[in-house]
């Protein structure tokens, strides 16, 4: 009886400022270990991880040996450009996340270990139920004060089951929502390349002749300085005819500063060294308009199958269907089911090691209550999923009749821009062959070189259009070089790869029974079905 006796008791509580104390003092040191300083960057930790960071992007790379040709071009950004590794990443973490979650439909295997210890005895009395007098036994020690605990349990919830088993399959279309999503990027890449491509092929076309332009415009400015001042002109005269050449030198200066952004744009998307000087070789093959062959109900048609704006969506709206399943599950009642085998070192327990079964069904009763704002929400979703899906569909119709168009009308751009220059070639070319040019003839030698640089300038970017709004248009249809993964192919075997897709697209896409000149606008009532092979335009490369 003395257990609860007044000096026990002033005893305990005697104690229990220095139990507080050392509890304070233990949660003070525990929140000096949480503070966490500032560590901002070094320059020395700076420049040491922008170096690996330059090393890792060129890590692989091969280096451009020889004239780098349009199908070279496009593998290697296919294969060494940053941004589409990204998307070739991303598009691998979301497989890794399908395959985790697959992991989670599976039951729950626990295995826990714990130790347990105390300062004093588990000590314990009884009183009468009836009476509520104290038990006549001594109080007695149920507990071991130091002791281990051994457990394993399976559980296994159906409704933990069905939402995983949900979550599964939005995560399996959110894999193809990033292949989808990966094939965009790559249609943007290709488009990009080409059209860096053809300005560096004008760059390279024009270079020498800017130059030489240059140096003959500023010769005649310094042979008219010089007239002006021994006054072999009147002073107008003489400074109208300054104006003009120092006009044409603006001009050429100009285009030579346009000319310069063409390869640091090109060598950025291939992964190349921006300083590294490569020579391009220029396609055979400038005007490929064989896309104007194609009917526009074709187009449409390969549009809203393999387009990746369009597909994406539909994977979208599966996801807000399955989403709505997920909303409704949850208002079933959940059914879980527990099997475990523990084992306990305690000395006073009669059975150390037992097995125990549970089966237990629960039911949140607040559901009945939010099961109608919550089905609401999930139609919603699937709503707006719909209407995203069509509003998609309708903005790739615009895009395709759109692209052709611009397609069209850049390509008789260029037509008529390739006939500008050749007459401007042409007449450059008589005022080089005169003799005896005198100071008259240097300007207009210099004014008719720079008309013609300027056509051909004008030429080029003509042409460079035409790859653009071409590639776009096979873009917005989805058309795609279907090849093998880009990771296990070399860059030799992928350059063939794309020139051969390449070769069998424009093949497959031309009419065979087509009469009518190249690039011309054909009417839609007297064009030829087109049968392409499903083959040869993949929806997404295998990676």
């Amino acid at each position: 009886m003395d257990f609860l006796s007044p000096k026990n008791t002033t005893l305990r509580h005697a104690r229990s400022p220095l139990g507080l104390t050392a509890i304070f003092a233990a949660a003070l040191a525990l929140t000096g270990c949480g503070t966490v300083s500032l560590k901002p960057l070094s320059q020395s930790d700076l420049a040491a991880q922008t170096t690996a960071d330059a090393a890792a992007a060129r890590e692989g790379v091969l280096p451009i040996s020889g004239t780098l040709s349009m199908d070279e071009a496009i593998a290697r950004a296919l294969k060494y450009n940053l941004d589409s590794r990204v998307r070739r990443m991303e598009e691998a973490v979301a497989l890794d996340q399908l395959d985790a979650a697959g992991w989670d439909m599976l039951p729950r295997l626990m295995a826990q270990a714990g130790y347990a210890s105390r300062d004093k005895d588990l000590i314990t009395r009884s009183i009468d139920s009836v009476t509520g007098a104290p038990s006549l036994a001594n109080p007695y020690i149920s507990s071991e004060r130091t002791h281990q605990v051994y457990d394993l349990g399976l559980t296994w919830n159906l409704l933990d089951f069905g939402m995983s088993y949900i979550s599964a399959k939005q995560q399996g279309d959110r894999v193809l929502i990033a292949a989808e999503r990966r094939r965009k990027a790559m249609h943007a890449l290709i488009q990009d390349v080409s059209t860096a491509f053809w300005r560096t092929v004008g760059a390279q076309k024009l270079r020498d002749d800017v130059r030489n332009a240059i140096a003959l415009a500023e010769t005649a400015l310094q042979d008219a300085r010089k007239a002006e001042k021994e006054r072999l002109r009147s002073p107008v005269d003489a400074l109208r005819y300054q104006r003009q050449l120092l006009e044409n030198l603006r001009l050429l200066e100009g285009i030579e500063q346009e000319l310069s952004s063409g390869r640091i744009e090109l060598a950025h998307l291939i992964n190349a060294p921006l300083d590294q000087e490569f020579t391009v070789q220029e396609p055979t093959d400038k005007t490929d308009a064989s896309l104007l062959d194609v009917p526009v109900q074709r187009m449409e048609e390969l549009a809203l199958a393999q387009n990746a704006d369009i597909r994406e969506q539909i994977y979208t709206s599966r996801i807000a269907v399955e989403e709505t399943k997920r909303t409704m599950l949850r208002l079933f009642p959940n059914l879980s089911f527990n099997y475990n085998i523990r084992h306990d070192t305690d000395r006073f327990l009669i059975n150390n090691s037992w097995n125990d079964t549970g089966l237990q069904l629960s039911y949140n009763l607040f559901n009945l209550l939010s099961a109608p704002s919550q089905k609401r929400l999930a139609d919603a979703g699937v709503k707006l999923a719909d209407q995203r899906r069509i509003a998609t569909q309708m903005s790739v119709l615009t895009q395709v009749h759109l692209s052709r168009l611009q397609y069209q009308i850049a390509y008789h751009q260029y037509m008529r821009a390739d006939q500008v220059w050749q007459a401007d070639a042409k007449i450059a070319e008589h005022i080089r062959n005169r003799e005896n040019a005198e100071t008259q003839s240097k300007l207009e030698q210099v004014a008719n070189s720079t008309t013609a640089i300027l056509s051909l300038l004008r030429r080029y970017q003509s042409l460079s259009q035409v790859q653009s709004a071409s590639s776009k248009l096979q873009a917005t249809m989805g058309l795609e070089p279907a090849f093998d993964s880009v990771s296990d192919l070399s860059l030799e075997a992928l350059t063939k790869e794309v020139g051969a897709s390449m070769r069998q697209w424009k093949k497959e896409v031309t009419p065979a029974s087509s009469k009518t000149a190249p690039g011309q606008a054909r009417q839609e009532s007297k064009q030829p079905q087109l049968a392409l092979k499903k083959a040869d335009f993949m929806p997404h490369a295998a990676e």
